[in-house]
This record gives C-alpha cells, sequence and structure tokens, in this order.
C-alpha cells in the first residue's frame, strides 16, 4: 500500500497539524477554575487543567516548561489562551508557544481577580475560535505526518499480532519520511540490549544506554529492585505475561524490523534531526507518555492493546488497535482498528500494517478516534521532585 497525502492545517512555522484546537492553557493548579471558566464561556475551547506549576525546581521546572510550552506549540493547537496566577510565569510560557508564530496570549489572576480576568480572557478565546474556524485543511506530503506509538494493558496477543502491526507501520512510514517516536523506558528492561543494537549510530546506542541505566540506577536508589505488580502490570498478568522481560521482547516489535532509531530524546524534547525513528525517555504509563510526546510535537499516536487500555488525549488523537478478540469484543468502543484476524490467520502482518495505514490516515483527515468520541482526554504532567 502507498499513501503519500493527507489533509491537514499548515501551522505558521511550517509543521502540519491535524486538529484545530483553540487551547485555554493554565500556567499552575490554581488557575485552573478560570481556564475551565473561559472554557465552558466559549464553546470550540479545549481546556487542559492539571496539578502543576507551583514550587518546582530544577530540572523538575525544566520539565515542566518544556511539556506546558511544548503542548502550546503542537501543530494540532491553531491558537493559546494562558492564564496563570501571576505574570512572570505566565509570560514565560507565551514567549515560548509565541516562538512557533502562532496566536498566543497570556493573562494574569493577581491584581485583577477571577471575573474580570475571565472576562478578558474569554474576549480572547471568542476571537481566536472565530479565526481558527476559518482555517482550511490542506495537502500535505505524509513527510509532514509526525507519529508516536505506545502500547497499554500488553497481553500475548500485542507481541504476537498488535505491536507487530504498528511495527510494520513504522517500516513503512518511517522510510516515507515521517518523524516517528517510541518510549517507555521501563518497559525495555530485559531487551535493553536488543534496542541498543537498533540505533542508527553508536553515539545513538550509548546515548539509550545512558538513559537506560540512569533509569535503573533511580530504581535501586529508591530502594526497591522489585518492579513486581508495576512491571508488569496486574493487566499483563491477567492476559499471560509472566516477566519484564517477555514484556519487553513484545513491546519492542512496535519498532518494526528495518528501521533504526537516529536519536534519543530527553522527555517532551523536540526531535532536532530530520525525519526517523526516535526513541523518548518516558514512563509506561500511558497518559504520561502520550502528554511528553505530544508536547515534544507529536500530532496522531498509535496505540495497540492487549487488555483494553481506554487512554485519549486532549490536543493529540489516540488510534487504538487491538488483536484480542475478547477485547474487541467486549470493548468493540475503544478500538479504532480490529487486527484479531492475525490470530486467525485471516490476514498477515503486511495486510494489518496496511489497514492501520488506511485507518490513521483517515484520523488525520478529520475522523475521531474512539478516545475522541467517548470523550477521554487524559494529561498526565511528569514530575520529578517533590515541591519545595
Amino acid at each position: 500500500m502507498t499513501a503519500s497525502t493527507f489533509m491537514g492545517y499548515r501551522r505558521e512555522n511550517g509543521r502540519v497539524g491535524i486538529r484545530n484546537h483553540v487551547l485555554v492553557l493554565p500556567l499552575d493548579d490554581i488557575s485552573n477554575a478560570a481556564c475551565e471558566a473561559v472554557s465552558n464561556n466559549i464553546k470550540g475551547t479545549t481546556v487542559i487543567p492539571h496539578a502543576y506549576g507551583r514550587l518546582q525546581f530544577g530540572a523538575d521546572l525544566e520539565l515542566y516548561f518544556r511539556t506546558i510550552i511544548g503542548t502550546g506549540c503542537n501543530p494540532n493547537v491553531a491558537a493559546v489562551v494562558v492564564i496563570g496566577i501571576e505574570p512572570g510565569w505566565t509570560n514565560k510560557i507565551v514567549e515560548g508557544i509565541a516562538k512557533t508564530g502562532k496566536p498566543v496570549t497570556g493573562f494574569s489572576i493577581e491584581q485583577h481577580g477571577d471575573i474580570d480576568t475571565i472576562a478578558r480572557a474569554s474576549w480572547k478565546a471568542k476571537e481566536y475560535v472565530h479565526w481558527a474556524t476559518e482555517l482550511q485543511r490542506e495537502e500535505c506530503p505524509i513527510s509532514d505526518l509526525w507519529v508516536s506509538v505506545k502500547c497499554g494493558e500488553s497481553d500475548t496477543t500485542s507481541g504476537l499480532a498488535s505491536n507487530p502491526t504498528v511495527g510494520n507501520f513504522v517500516d513503512k512510514m518511517t522510510a516515507a519520511g515521517m518523524h516517528t517516536c517510541f518510549g517507555e523506558t521501563s518497559e525495555i528492561t530485559g531487551g535493553e540490549f536488543v534496542v541498543e543494537k537498533r540505533a542508527a549510530t553508536p553515539e545513538a546506542a550509548a546515548k539509550f544506554m545512558k538513559t537506560w541505566a540512569e533509569y535503573n540506577d533511580f530504581i535501586m536508589e529508591n530502594k526497591t529492585d522489585d518492579l513486581s505488580d508495576s512491571q508488569p502490570t496486574k493487566g499483563n498478568i491477567e492476559g499471560g505475561l509472566t516477566t519484564i522481560e517477555e514484556k519487553a521482547f513484545g513491546n519492542i516489535q512496535k519498532i518494526g524490523h528495518k528501521t533504526n532509531y537516529i536519536d534519543v530524546l530527553e522527555p517532551a524534547e523536540a526531535p532536532a534531526k530530520g525525519p526517523g525513528l526516535y526513541f523518548m525517555d518516558t514512563s509506561s504509563a500511558a497518559a504520561e507518555c502520550v502528554t511528553l510526546q505530544a508536547a515534544a510535537g507529536f500530532v496522531v499516536h498509535l496505540f495497540p492493546t492487549g487488555q483494553g487500555n481506554i487512554i485519549g488525549n486532549p490536543i493529540e488523537p489516540v488510534v487504538k488497535l487491538s488483536a484480542n478478540p475478547r477485547t474487541v469484543r467486549t470493548m468493540s468502543e475503544h478500538i479504532d482498528v480490529d487486527v484479531s484476524g492475525i490470530l486467525r490467520r485471516e490476514m498477515n502482518i503486511d495486510q494489518a500494517g496496511d489497514k492501520l495505514i488506511e485507518s490513521t490516515l483517515r484520523v488525520c483527515n478529520g475522523r475521531y478516534t474512539a478516545a475522541e468520541a467517548l470523550g477521554h482526554v487524559e494529561f498526565v504532567l511528569t514530575k520529578l521532585y517533590r515541591s519545595a
């Protein structure tokens, strides 16, 4: 199968989005109420409340800013209203997003109060909605598409069928010039030397092993060498996965057989080495991982699931696929692509990959994913340290 174009929104900086959100973005936890009030006032806006943004420091604060600014910069976002308690950090977010050229305005609550701030921000949000809703999709080459991948509630069918389907997609579409990204540092444990060998350069391999070793050291520093009940999860065990090593080798199937990763990214770091496959240091928790990848600029996400993870994201559509016949039957409202035919020998991996490409491009052209239709907008920031 060949797919060379899709219909997207060309942004001011040249990137292409597949959604057209007007985002109401809180700087901090205590600005959530004002942002939600603005979104309630102005239909057609997307609000992302969250729990952080106060008394953070060091690398934790850097990651926070990178994630929030990156969220506003994502090409699926047309314009942004930022609200914070004070102007200093609010303006930092605004200035970071403004580098993309997209419309963005900030409001601070101190010395104004909620009511006045909500009123002023609502007027601006209304202006942005009118402007954004007149933007038109245009035909774009497939090389303009950035796709991230992660699996969840994996089971034996994941490593056998749905993850290899994603791997087939990655092999085909990375070769066509896409940016692609995988992560889940903890979930590669036991297969780390295999991933090391999939690096395109010795530098990328060394960078990956350093990243994985630092994660391992972190686990040991926190007085445990046992990830039982976390890796594998209860759902993984229910689905027949007995060890983290077994889970890891199924996970690795998502990067295919022909594609080598060209760089290793910090959490929420945007790729800077051109088209190709990237590894990002992320949690294996679904909402955290997708949040970080969206903040790095990825616009559509592929999510194979065995037992039935129901994750969504407020700005990056999540395409759910499964090869588990029971999950496809009992949780059909969550599944965008049924590849259970692989296990019945009704289709092969190559055919399933083509089916996933077709379904993903339909989403890129405007079709809602199951998670979008069901209202799943999970947004979870990764926090490194306790607050000051």
